[in-house]
């Protein structure tokens, strides 16, 4: 074609082409950039916060965020870890206030304006990555180890409920160490399952040592002397010894069951400790039964359940079990049974104060 004059100005048809292609490619840059990255072109793999800190990505220069599909910037992913990770941001903060460089050994240095330790002390005391540590004090959502809280927990003095609480809010499994046993209780609670009678009451550890009972409880569990345990008085070693005949607990087949994986599954708190090693070995020789329901290595959670028990006076009765845990007696629980029928009401009600005993349940 040739030149086209319009309104007294000629140009050539080749030139508004191109003009009119730059225009549209302005525009279509426009758009995508509106859009935002498309499939394939966000950042690299491994540049985001899961991958760590890499070179010259430290808080001074502003750490990367990687927006996952759906999401969108400022607005945190609804549910659970939404919720927690701005309140771990806030916990982290408060115990790092509280900590001055002299409870850590360090120097105070000049122009401090942080009322405890600086980020980047936490992360060198802690031995991570002072990015990954600003990441994590953000609330950020970043991967976490229980090897790397516990040495970030070292380094803010965290006591137990405190390094409890941080697990839980980093979303890690918490696993306490295991502490001795309680082999005492105290007037109080002595107290309080006095007055549960007539409901016999007792206080037992996780190895079914009974710590303290009311009356009406040792009237039920009653057995023959050559019964008790040769340490602490145990509930296991009394019912796996005793004849059957004697023994207190009708159904044994069943109950007897459960109790040993009631104690496996605490047993794994403290496996290779010597006083519950000797306790299984020594119950397992006075016992065969217990022997072969320890091989099963079945475990169960203490729990609501129905025995029956028989009392040569009372005749039987049907009792339902309630664990209660004890506010500062770690592994400790007072068990409570109340009657499951009208009859065993009636009957329960004999016991009352422990007057009537129990020569051969």
């Amino acid at each position: 074609m040739g030149d086209v004059t319009m309104g007294g100005v000629t140009m050539g048809t080749r030139t508004g082409t191109q003009t009119r292609a730059r225009a549209e490619q302005r525009a279509e840059h426009r758009t995508r950039a509106a859009a935002g990255p498309g499939p394939g072109s966000g950042p690299a793999a491994g540049s985001g916060p899961e991958a760590g800190p890499g070179p010259g990505s430290g808080p001074e220069a502003g750490p990367r965020t990687v927006l996952r599909p759906g999401a969108e910037p400022g607005r945190p992913k609804a549910g659970t870890a939404a919720r927690r990770r701005p309140e771990l941001a806030v916990f982290l903060r408060s115990r790092r206030a509280r900590v001055t460089p002299g409870d850590v050994g360090m120097p105070p240095g000049l122009r401090r304006r942080t009322p405890g330790l600086r980020r980047e002390e936490v992360a060198q005391l802690s031995g991570v990555g002072v990015t990954w540590y600003t990441w994590l004090e953000q609330g950020r959502p970043i991967n976490a180890s229980a090897q790397v809280l516990d040495a970030v927990a070292r380094t803010l003095r965290l006591d137990q409920p405190e390094r409890e609480h941080l697990y839980h809010l980093a979303e890690v499994p918490f696993a306490a160490a295991p502490e001795a046993l309680v082999q005492s209780v105290g007037p109080e609670i002595q107290g309080i399952i006095d007055a549960l009678v007539p409901r016999p009451a007792v206080v037992y550890n996780s190895r079914y040592d009974i710590l303290a009972a009311n009356p009406v409880y040792r009237d039920l569990f009653i057995t023959p002397v050559e019964a008790c345990a040769p340490g602490p008085d145990n509930a296991l070693w009394r019912l796996f010894t005793v004849r059957e005949e004697d023994c207190p607990l009708m159904f044994r087949d069943k109950e007897l069951p459960l109790m040993v994986a009631t104690l496996r599954a605490a047993y794994g708190l403290h496996a290779d400790e010597p006083v519950w090693e000797e306790f299984i070995r020594r119950l397992s020789a006075a016992s065969p039964l217990f022997a072969r329901l320890w091989e099963t290595g079945d475990v169960a959670e203490p729990g609501r359940r129905v025995k029956v028990f028989r009392h040569a006076t009372v005749g039987e009765l049907r009792m339902t079990s309630t664990s209660l845990t004890i506010n500062g007696m770690p592994e400790c629980r007072i068990v409570v049974y109340t009657p499951d029928d009208e009859q065993t009401e009636r009957r329960a009600a004999l016991l009352r104060g422990g007057t009537t005993k129990n020569p051969a349940p």
